[in-house]
């Protein structure tokens, strides 16, 4: 009985041994893939705001530049109309001091007889001399002159604020544009990233599970051969 009770210890300490070990490595895989999951798990928490934060810039950049494109409309069709007025009456000046520059409006196919008469009626004879209050024709013509180069002025700048601004909104536009393409890709990267992350941290968390369930098996298993141990020393 003796020589059975020491084979017995014999084979108990090594099962006990062989639990430890594996008790050991279930406790070290379970704090490796614990820490593994909190870095997941913060991993994927920083995704989302950034995804979030990401779609907050696109809707503000897509809001920036639609009031930028509605100013830049508004100033081209004021600006037009300016030059318009400012051309019109460049023109009517040149009507009256600088014929040979004066652009008739379109002719009308068919014209009401009162608009016919009216103008019959303006060429009738010449037209009568200037009141002597007026001055010369020559200093009004030299005026004239005055008042259409700073026309010319005011349109020129016109014209350079017009192309100014149509510039720098093909710039912010293809700007606009790559940043929407840039953001876009980003945003699929982030979110098959996220989906990735999620996957991994799901299969993690059941490894967990099934090396926690190890350990808690092992060492029942370990408790019942320690006391077994204990048993077989006392007999």
């Amino acid at each position: 009985k003796k020589e059975y009770c020491e084979k017995q210890l014999d084979i108990a300490e090594d099962k006990k041994k062989e639990l430890e070990v594996t008790l050991s490595d279930s406790e070290t895989a379970i704090e490796e893939m614990e820490g593994g999951i909190a870095t997941l798990t913060e991993e994927i928490a920083a995704l989302k705001k950034g995804i979030k934060a990401l779609d907050k810039s696109v809707a503000e950049a897509t809001e920036q530049r639609k009031e930028e494109n509605t100013e830049y409309k508004e100033l081209k069709q004021s600006d037009t109309a300016a030059k318009e007025i400012l051309l019109f009456a460049k023109n009517r000046l040149n009507k009256f001091y600088n014929p040979k520059l004066y652009k008739p409006p379109p002719q009308v196919e068919e014209e009401p007889a009162f608009v016919q008469i009216a103008r019959h009626m303006q060429h009738r004879g010449a037209p009568p001399p200037p009141p002597e209050t007026f001055g010369p024709y020559t200093k009004k013509s030299e005026g004239a002159m005055g008042v259409t180069q700073m026309i010319d002025l005011l349109v020129k700048d016109l014209d350079k604020e017009l192309t100014e601004a149509e510039v720098m909104e093909e710039d912010a536009q293809k700007e606009y544009e790559g940043l929407m393409a840039e953001s876009a890709t980003k945003r699929v990267d982030d979110v098959k990233s996220m989906s990735d992350k999620e996957a991994s941290k799901a299969a993690m968390e059941e490894a967990l599970q099934n090396a926690q369930d190890t350990k808690a098996s092992t060492g029942k298993e370990l408790m019942s051969t320690v006391k077994y141990i204990k048993n077989l020393h006392a007999e």
